[in-house]
């Protein structure tokens, strides 16, 4: 046998070497991952992908939204950051990145973030209500008015938008102005939705907003949820009514469920750390 022969026979005795994955198989894999509630490990695997190509589009956007699921508010408005270098149109990524400041309570920083998203989209601009919350607890409250007052025109059903204008008024304004122009809603079916709307126009009390968030003995789960939107409204009815010991009492009680209600949670949670700092500023 000669040599060329050896060589051959050789070469096929030997494993094949595997080819390192691309950036595609290792997202298909923290897809699989995320799958099994495994976030960290999904998040492993993700970053493999942007070190094996570094301007993947998809695999930066998926970090950042895991980044802000575990609550690394700070790594997340990174990853957004970077998301933002590669987006041919970062309308999405100026609202994620806002809302992702806010959640830290840097409000000034998430205002910059969805000024420039109306500024940038303005056919997008109604929908913008984060940015309604925002102006209210940067002390903006003229144009938080008028921020929910365009939202009001792509949502006519929430009472929510309702009351985030009413508060905006009543600081901008005047508690009667707010009452007088409490936006009326008809359609928001969520529970205790209706009792709220009703406390703010001085057709029910606290109490009727706390029954009917426990009314029909709602699973778990669901009165929690229910008495999350009960306590905030209440806190914000106080605080708007000038009760601040009430107020205190049901925003902290709402942000203890801060985690099992969304962006609204995290609007309670954030509330609440602002009403913290200002009893240190007392000491």
């Amino acid at each position: 046998m000669n040599l060329c022969a050896i060589a051959l026979v050789a070469a096929a005795c030997l494993p094949a070497f595997a080819q390192a994955p691309t950036a595609d198989d290792l997202i298909k894999q923290a897809e699989s991952t995320l799958s099994k509630d495994d976030v960290k490990g999904a998040l492993a695997l993700l970053d493999k992908a942007v070190a094996a190509d570094a301007k993947h589009l998809g695999a930066r956007v998926a970090i950042a939204r895991l980044r802000g699921r575990l609550r690394e508010y700070d790594k997340a408005v990174e990853a957004w950051t970077e998301v933002m270098k590669l987006a041919p149109v970062p309308n999405a990524v100026l609202l994620n990145r806002g809302m992702e400041h806010f959640r830290a309570g840097r409000i000034k920083e998430s205002l910059e973030d969805f000024d420039k998203f109306n500024a940038a989209f303005p056919q997008r601009a109604p929908d913008n209500w984060q940015r309604g919350i925002a102006l209210y607890y940067a002390g903006r409250f003229a144009d938080g008015k008028k921020q929910f007052e365009l939202h009001q025109t792509v949502n006519k059903n929430d009472v929510e938008n309702a009351v985030w204008h009413f508060l905006c008024t009543a600081r901008a304004e005047s508690l009667a102005e707010a009452k007088h122009h409490l936006i009326p809603i008809t359609g928001d079916g969520r529970v205790p939705m209706k009792e709220i709307h009703q406390l703010f126009a001085g057709k029910a009390k606290p109490e009727d907003v706390l029954a009917a968030a426990r009314a029909g003995e709602p699973a778990p789960d669901k009165l929690g949820h229910n008495l999350f939107y009960a306590h905030l409204y209440l806190g914000i009815y106080h605080e708007a009514t000038g009760d601040a010991a009430k107020a205190r009492d049901y925003i902290f009680k709402a942000a203890e469920k801060a985690n099992d209600n969304g962006y609204m949670g995290d609007v309670a949670r954030v509330h609440a750390d602002i009403l913290r700092k200002h009893d240190g500023k007392k000491k």
